[in-house]
């Protein structure tokens, strides 16, 4: 009783016009771990360890299955498919048809220009390419061992060390967050090669308006592009975001003090506390949503105010249900993303399920 009067009281202090009005409901998965349910309505599969998700081109909600060793979609009648993975974890099947490779803990997934789905194979130290018109898996980057080497090089020859996110940047480079090696690697995509953008090797303090040349990271998490082109960047350890203003070569602190916890919500983001970070999206006007990891909540980032405000779960670990946000309680999400309807779709990790937030 004490503890659901606590986050009762959590919620009610917290709640802010930024929250005000949000719905949460359930997209996929029935909170049972699995991998049931192809062909049928996604609400009824089960699903396991939803981690990044995005839009494709075809309309489909594509999502990492991080411990199920998959990668599924959701199409638009919503009926849930398999598009990559056998389910076993392992490194095979590149040359081959996704359906039959094998990953070794899939984080998170983006599409490029072409249409081709790229996926982070965690601990296999490497970047997959989906060809979507063959169907074909093959490695651009990372050989299957942990390392940091291979600047300069053909990605597919360089060593990675436990890569989480990626993304595309303005210029159709590949962008990625080296997270073992606390750095941001970029691949030139016209050439293959591949170089360190940010990070020196080990962790330390990114101080405010450091140039990014140089600078020290503290375990480079996730990233996203704003639509003026800037790179954001939310850390574990750290426990905080940054903004990287690529033409001025500078890195601005937007939220997090370092030090972890869940304070400061409606109140500058500078100076509140997060939990772990694990997820960043962009949307359309500048705000950053975070999947606050290990407070088990949604944080949003308010571009117009450079406040912090809780959207989504109330500081317990639990698997809520659809209604208020607030009193829906989730289990370290790690994956956010904005759709192009301003839906707010979340990859609730150990609650299995893809959640979505709507106004």
């Amino acid at each position: 009783m004490l503890r659901i009067l606590a986050a009762a009281s959590f919620a009610a202090l917290t709640l802010s016009a930024s929250a005000a009005g949000w719905r949460i409901s359930t997209f996929a998965g029935t909170g049972e771990k699995g991998g049931a349910g192809d062909g049928g309505p996604a609400t009824k599969a089960r699903i396991d360890n939803p981690f990044g998700l995005v839009r494709g081109p075809d309309g489909a909600l594509y999502f990492c299955e991080y411990t199920g060793q998959r990668i599924r979609k959701v199409t638009p009648d919503g009926i849930i498919h398999t598009v990559a993975g056998t389910g076993q974890k392992g490194y095979e099947g590149d040359g081959g048809p996704a359906l039959q490779a094998a990953f070794n803990l899939p984080h998170e997934l983006r599409f490029d220009a072409a249409g081709d789905l790229y996926v982070v194979d965690m601990t296999n130290h490497a970047v997959r390419k989906i060809d979507m018109k063959s169907g074909v898996i093959t490695t651009i980057a990372g050989n299957g061992k942990p390392g940091y080497s291979g600047d300069g090089g053909p990605a597919r020859d360089s060593l990675l060390k436990q890569p989480h996110s990626i993304q595309f940047g303005p210029d159709g480079s590949l962008y990625i967050c080296d997270i073992g090696n606390h750095v941001i690697r970029r691949i030139d995509m016209k050439s293959g090669v591949i170089s360190t953008f940010a990070g020196v090797g080990k962790p330390g303090p990114t101080p405010d308006g450091s140039p990014i040349s140089g600078t020290p990271l503290n375990g480079p998490r996730s990233l996203d592009f704003d639509k003026a082109g800037n790179l954001w960047l939310c850390t574990r350890e750290g426990n905080q975001v940054f903004k990287f203003d690529l033409a001025a070569g500078k890195i601005h602190h937007i939220a997090g003090t370092g030090k972890k916890g869940l304070t400061g919500n409606g109140g500058p983001a500078r100076d509140a506390t997060l939990s772990g970070p694990k997820g960043i999206a962009i949307d359309g006007e500048g705000n950053a949503w975070l999947a606050d990891c290990e407070s088990h909540t949604i944080r949003m980032v308010e571009a117009a105010t450079g406040k912090i405000h809780l959207i989504a779960g109330n500081g317990q670990k639990g698997n809520g249900g659809d209604g208020d946000p607030l009193k829906c309680e989730m289990a370290r999400p790690h994956g956010v993303y904005v759709d192009a309807d301003g839906g707010i779709y979340i990859g609730d990790s150990e609650s299995h399920k893809v959640r979505v937030l709507r106004k």
